[in-house]
């Protein structure tokens, strides 16, 4: 008998249900993942996987393994915010609560809202976060921003929210002065600036992000655009986000935004358009014809009545759809089983159709379909793809009995009920802890943040313990 030759890894995941969200949509129900260095080398049936030898093994039974999760859409700085703004559409969120609360946040404050949520982003197995920052919006803390989600373990982008001057829908909107810090021209600086240091292939890039298409000056938007082609990178932006959006821009442009993008030749493969709720059909054309990728955030979108994305038209024009949790003061909850049944339910509820979305979707757009939308080579559990990985406990009294993984996972599980996060093939969280940060300090730090801004802010009567 031939003697058995061993095959060597860093990293081995034994005995798990392996949920690969491959090509072939591939489940073993009993197999494993080997990792060397920062990628996944092998996959395959526990049977098949004997031969190989570790530093590192983890026991995996009675627990699920599949790709980590994607954020295509959060505001990490507003975690100090969570639990305020109760009851508000989109509109009157923003101008009396979180373009207040925006204003106030000093560089200290953002950091310390941001270090909490990678800490809560690691515990429910999201792996890449694409933040949305705006507040403030200065380069030291920017990068400081960036600097958080990489020490952390994450990979992702820090979309640089750019606002520039007050336009026409702005100022009808109430937005207030004190959101407007920068001209034109040092946005677009500062960006560049930004970019330098975080350039493209950067575990935590910086993209260019025109704040909201329906009230930034056309200007610089487009050159907001520009500079992404230029550098090479992504850009990020609010899109029809709010029902009276498209309106309002056609009152003032004689198109929709998208509409707009398309016809200036600025709609592309880098847009990363965050909601795009409503979009009429030609917006849907125009964003498919353009590869351009889309982020559906549906608690938060729930959480302020806005509406729910068009998701079988756009995933059947091949639009990557990704998942995005918004912030923990709009989504709440930065945990992606969460977005994924909500995702599904929003779908049945506008359409009245059980067969418009099923769990198999959801867990597409929170892996696979993320990794396309932010351009990294994970989302995925094969060979030769970064070792990105979730391990989720399914041995608990609501996860019981297992029949199908997928449907589990989606409909059943939560973010506690991660029991491991793995980046780059490195452990980030484990037995109930982030490995890298001190939670108790990250909580404690919060909390004291917290309190000195609403304070400071004179926001401290949206702490009122019972509304009525």
């Amino acid at each position: 008998m031939a003697e058995q030759r061993f095959e060597y890894c860093d990293l081995l995941l034994t005995g798990g249900a392996v949920v690969t969200v491959d090509d072939d949509r591939t489940v073993h129900e009993t197999g494993s993942v080997a990792v060397r260095g920062e990628r996944i080398v092998a996959v395959g049936p526990d049977a098949q996987m004997t031969h190989w030898r570790a530093d590192t093994v983890v026991d995996c039974r009675g627990k699920a393994v599949l790709p980590g999760f994607v954020d295509g859409h959060n505001h990490l700085y507003q975690a100090l915010a969570r639990g305020l703004g109760e009851g508000m559409s989109i509109v009157p969120w923003l101008c009396g609560f979180m373009w207040p609360y925006s204003i106030g946040v000093d560089p200290a404050e953002a950091v310390a809202g941001a270090r909490l949520g990678v800490v809560e982003a690691l515990r429910s197995g999201i792996t890449t976060v694409i933040d949305n920052h705006y507040a403030p919006s200065d380069l030291a803390t920017t990068l400081a921003v960036a600097d958080v989600i990489e020490q952390a373990g994450l990979r992702g982008a820090v979309a640089r929210g750019m606002v520039g001057h007050p336009t026409e829908i702005a100022r009808r909107r109430g937005q207030p002065d004190g959101l407007f810090r920068y001209s034109a021209t040092d946005e677009l600086a500062i960006t560049r600036e930004a970019v330098r240091h975080r350039p493209p292939g950067s575990r935590v890039e910086v993209w260019p992000a025109p704040l909201n298409l329906t009230y930034v000056d056309q200007d610089l938007l487009r050159a907001g655009i520009e500079l992404a082609r230029e550098l090479g990178t992504r850009w990020h932006a609010h899109c029809c986000e709010g029902r009276s959006d498209p309106e309002s821009y056609r009152e003032a442009y004689g198109a929709t935004p998208v509409q707009w993008l398309a016809d200036k030749g600025l709609l592309d493969g880098h847009a990363t358009l965050a909601h795009a709720i409503w979009l009429d059909d030609a917006d849907v054309d125009h964003v498919a014809e353009a590869g351009a990728h889309v982020a559906h955030n549906p608690t938060s979108n729930a959480y302020l009545a806005s509406g729910t994305v068009r998701l079988r038209d756009l995933r059947d024009r091949g639009v990557a759809v990704a998942l995005g949790t918004d912030g923990p003061s709009c989504g709440h909850r930065q945990d992606a089983f969460e977005c994924m049944k909500q995702a599904i339910f929003a779908q049945r509820l506008a359409t009245l159709d059980p067969t418009s979305a099923r769990a198999e979707d959801a867990l597409e757009m929170a892996t696979r379909d993320g990794a396309r939308y932010a351009g990294v080579d994970a989302g995925v559990l094969a060979p030769g793809r970064l070792a990105d990985i979730v391990v989720v406990d399914l041995d608990r009294p609501h996860l019981r009995p297992v029949h199908r993984v997928v449907s589990q996972l989606v409909y059943s599980a939560h973010g506690s009920d991660v029991h491991m996060t793995i980046a780059g093939g490195q452990i980030l969280y484990a037995g109930g802890r982030c490995l890298r940060l001190d939670e108790d300090e990250v909580m404690a730090d919060a909390q004291r943040h917290a309190d000195a801004l609403l304070a400071r802010a004179d926001m401290t009567g949206l702490r009122t313990p019972w509304i009525s």
